[in-house]
């Protein structure tokens, strides 16, 4: 739910585990506790998408045991060797920091990834206020960071088990050409299009490609997307990194957003999620201010966890008896 500054700074001196999204300069003022925080001003509410610097969105968390960690980007592959064996940790890293980077390349390859139950987020800024700094907070200790991921390990009753859903309303369009990349990461300047190498800047300028839709990975069977961000300097910037090896092609259109949305979510409504986030292009390109879609609520963000970074996705974390 989202909350007043006092409110909040109330919950965290009376001891609560929480989870908090907010404006980085709120973010910086809160009081130390048992909370990790990220930076954003975008926000799905009850009442619709909003945009706010004054309200903060805070999910409680009532659980046996738990740990609050800080990993930099050297560290971050112990997030999982860290996690409680029944449980799910929650990740907030800042956008463009180098452990952002390192984890979208490597989260894969980590030990006992996609055993441990891993979610969470990239914090970012509003997109209107240039001056703004991505960030992620340490409650405990206080400690804010441009750069590292904190990290709030939730430990579970062994009767209880985790489940990690995605809702992407992309799926690859069979009509579009087959994209493979020669280079990793989240910049590219060569694409090889159907099998044609090519400058992917030519190719969005004439118009084979359409960068409000993400390019869909064929991940072993599993539709990830990677979304566009800008082209600067003749090459093309990403949300997420492309990868040698797997093949890509471009998401069928979608009609009108906000009723993909709900009609993915229409099967799915009745079931309790403990934590979600959405994508702020989802937002952006689906007009979603002042939109209602069911069930999920939570921050809106530069980039979604659900093990390894997707994009352009929701990603919900629900606790089954």
């Amino acid at each position: 739910m989202l909350y007043s500054f006092d409110e909040v700074c109330g919950q965290i001196n009376s001891g609560k585990l929480l989870h908090v999204a907010a404006s980085e300069n709120l973010l910086r003022k809160l009081p130390k506790g048992n909370w990790i925080g990220g930076s954003t001003e975008y926000f799905m509410t009850e009442n619709g998408g909003i945009v706010s610097s004054d309200l903060l969105f805070v999910t409680e968390f009532s659980v046996p045991e738990f740990k609050i960690s800080s990993y930099c980007a050297k560290s971050i592959s112990h997030v999982t060797s860290d996690a409680f064996e029944n449980g799910y940790s929650i990740v907030i890293i800042p956008f463009e920091s180098e452990t952002h980077k390192t984890y979208a390349q490597n989260a894969a390859h980590f030990d006992g990834m996609f055993i441990k139950n891993i979610v969470g987020w990239i914090s970012g800024v509003n997109l209107n206020k240039p001056e703004q700094v991505p960030i992620s907070v340490n409650g405990q200790t206080g400690e804010v960071s441009q750069n590292d991921a904190a990290v709030l390990h939730l430990g579970l009753p062994k009767d209880k088990t985790v489940q990690i859903s995605i809702i992407n309303i992309f799926e690859q369009d069979e009509n579009t050409p087959v994209l493979e990349f020669e280079e990793e990461g989240f910049t590219v300047t060569y694409c090889l299009v159907d099998g044609r190498r090519v400058r992917l800047e030519d190719a969005v300028k004439n118009g084979e490609i359409d960068i409000k839709l993400p390019i869909v990975g064929d991940y072993s069977g599993a539709g990830i997307n990677i979304s566009y961000r800008s082209i600067e300097n003749g090459s093309v910037n990403l949300y997420a990194p492309v990868f040698k090896g797997i093949t890509y092609k471009h998401a069928k259109p979608v009609a009108n957003y906000a009723e993909e949305f709900s009609s993915k979510l229409s099967a799915i409504k009745k079931s309790d999620s403990v934590f979600s986030c959405n994508c702020v292009l989802n937002f952006l390109f689906g007009e979603l201010e002042g939109k209602k879609i069911d069930a999920f609520f939570g921050p809106i963000t530069f980039g979604e966890i659900a093990y390894q970074l997707v994009n352009q996705t929701l990603v919900y974390v629900s606790v089954l008896d």
